[in-house]
């Protein structure tokens, strides 16, 4: 089994999707972690503001099929695959890690390059695995963030009442 890191998010229906795409996970891959949920600026178009977080997991699928099980849980939570990339939809679900795994593919690659990039990715991962290592830096995630100045610094912490639960 492979430790997986997960970024889940929304800007339609936030809190019924984040809530449709966790039940979804659980069921597939059973128990998760969840960081908490924040809420943050779109980045890269105009529009509503995002829910994410971060969802962590044991898996044995390799990276691939993984990706193919996330694609097929957002299409069934109404994810168009033909939108525009920075455009409003129900439901993102990017693999950020699949244990310490570096792979540089046309379709996949990780870790994933938001890690550092986002701080809506960065931050619910630093809370969820703060003394985990990015495989690539070896830096902490906590040590990432304290030191992360880039996009999606401004976050609001949303409670989504038995989300953990759910």
């Amino acid at each position: 089994m492979t430790a997986v890191f997960v970024g889940i998010g929304s800007n339609r229906e936030r809190e019924r999707r984040i809530r449709e795409a966790v039940a979804a996970l659980r069921r597939r891959f059973g128990s998760l972690r969840l960081s908490p949920v924040y809420e943050s600026a779109a980045v890269g178009f105009s529009g509503s503001p995002f829910y994410n977080l971060v969802a962590a997991f044991d898996c044995d699928l390799p990276a691939r099929q993984l990706l193919a099980a996330l694609r097929a849980i957002e299409q069934a939570c109404g994810r168009d695959p033909a939108a525009a990339k920075f455009a409003p939809r129900p439901l993102d679900l990017d693999l950020l890690l699949y244990g310490d795994l570096v792979l540089e593919a046309p379709d996949l690659r990780l870790p994933r390059a938001d890690i550092l990039t986002y701080g809506f990715v960065l931050k619910p991962l630093a809370d969820l695995a703060p003394a985990g290592r990015h495989p690539v830096l070896g830096r902490s995630y906590a040590d990432l963030w304290a030191a992360f100045d880039g996009a999606g610094r401004e976050l609001q912490r949303v409670q989504l009442p038995g989300l953990m639960d759910d």
